[in-house]
This record gives structure tokens, sequence and C-alpha cells, in this order.
């Protein structure tokens, strides 16, 4: 199966991280911290960046993508000060090659739903059991996924498609996005007859009146544990983000959009 691939290499690289920056707040300098951050946590991390410098002062920046070529991007060396991945390989390729000063440690486990648009003939399909039917007719429409070689989600959700039986019969229909955002993108478009996206995402405004989805069991899939680390040019004040995560405000704010906290909840 091939696989949509696109390899972000060198200067090209860091301009189109540099084109996601996110500021926390209109008050955050140009020397607050870049953090990179899986596509998945847009949403949720910057309500926790706002709580962050209401609580601090401080403000931070993003740059998202997933978790695969960010990774990439720390190996080519971006200036990112922390890296919060969608799983716990990534930041064990970085630990491994000496770009962070620890193993860094899980802030959060991942959901994965399956969102389907309105007008989707998949609307009135209970997942997985009355899938089988939809993909077994002509329908021509596509079904979305992220790309299982670059980002966890994808790979979570293909395991969810072979655990419910479902991966050779859909898989002729299968539209990659690069990131988790790309693929929650293709499920709103109207092209597609729907995907499996992250639970967070599928609870937004945009989702919640465009479609429906069902939460997938965790046990469909191997735990999507999303581990951060702080990496070796980190300051003090993405130090200090990173102790922040770990504290009950932000884990409050993880659980409300759709995060849970503990291996297997869900």
């Amino acid at each position: 199966m091939n696989f949509v691939r696109r390899t972000l290499t060198g200067v090209y690289s860091l301009l189109v991280a540099a084109a996601l920056f996110a500021t926390a707040n209109s008050h955050a300098n140009e020397q607050a911290p870049i953090i990179a951050v899986a596509s998945n946590l847009r949403l949720t991390i910057e309500e926790i960046a706002q709580s962050f410098h209401k609580d601090t002062g401080l403000g931070v920046r993003f740059a998202f993508g997933s978790s695969g070529n960010l990774t990439r991007q720390i190996l080519q060396g971006a200036p990112f000060e922390m890296f919060m991945s969608a799983d716990e390989g990534y930041v064990f390729r970085i630990s491994d090659a000496d770009r962070s000063i620890d193993r860094g440690k899980i802030y959060a486990f991942g959901r994965i739903v399956a969102f389907t648009p309105r007008n989707s003939p998949l609307q009135a399909a209970g997942f997985p059991e009355g899938y089988s039917s939809i993909f077994e007719t002509q329908n021509p429409m596509r079904y979305a996924i992220a790309n299982p070689e670059l980002a966890p989600y994808g790979r979570a959700a293909r395991e969810a498609l072979m655990h419910a039986g479902l991966w050779e019969m859909i898989q002729p229909r299968l539209i990659f996005g690069e990131n988790i955002s790309q693929t929650a993108q293709f499920t709103l478009s109207g092209s597609t007859m729907g995907g499996i996206i992250a639970y967070s995402q599928a609870l937004a405004p945009q989702f919640m009146s465009g479609g429906k989805y069902i939460l997938i069991p965790s046990a469909f899939h191997q735990p999507l544990g999303q581990r951060m680390v702080l990496l070796k040019n980190s300051g003090e004040p993405a130090k200090r983000f990173y102790e922040y995560l770990g504290r009950e405000t932000a884990r409050k704010i993880f659980r409300k959009n759709g995060y849970a906290l503990e291996s297997g909840e869900g």
C-alpha cells in the first residue's frame, strides 16, 4: 500500500514549522519557547497555554504537525525546546539520539472515534457492526485515517479496523491524512464517508454540529500513550510549562477534551 508521504527537510522543513507557530496569547513575545506539538492537541494545548499565561505571565509558541514529521525536524536541528508527541516511540528516538534531557513522561492517553459527517451513508451504521454492509456496496466514496507511518493516531486507526475485521474491506477506499488534523478536515469536507479521528477533535463545535461520532473501545488498539520531553536547549519557561502540564488545572483540561489520564480508560 502506498501511503501519502510529504517529506519535509532542511530549510523548507523549518519554514513550514515556522508557518505553524501560534502564540498562546497576544502578549507572548518573540523569546517565548517554541514547543513541537502533535496536531491532535491543537485546541487542548492552546487552552492550557492560556491558563498557563494567566497563572504565570509566561507565553509559549507552538509548531503543530504529525509526530513523525516533528521528530524528523528535531533530529535535523529545529529550534524547539520541548516536544509533545502523540506516542512514546518518537520521544524515545529523540532521547536515543541524545537530543533530550531524559526520556520524558506520559501526559495523557489519546482516544479515537469513528466520525461520520451529515448525509454520509454511514450515519445510521454502528461501528463496527454496520460498516461491512456499507463497504460491500459500490459506493465510491473514500474513508479517511491518518497515515499510519507518520501519525500514531493513524496507526491506532489501522489497529482498530484490523481488530474489527474491516481492514481488508476498507483498505481500497482509504485516503490518508499526513496528520490527524488533515484527516479530520477530510472527514468534514463532504468528499469522504467519514473516518477515524481523535476523540478530542470530535468534541469541537464544528464536528459536533457537522456529524456524529462513535467512541472506539480502547481495547481495539494499543494504548496511545502521549509522551512529552524537554529538549537539550530548553530554557526556564519551557521547563515551567512542562511542569504545569502535570498540574490538576491542565489535567482537567485534558480530560474535558477527550483524553484519558490512565491507560485503558473507556
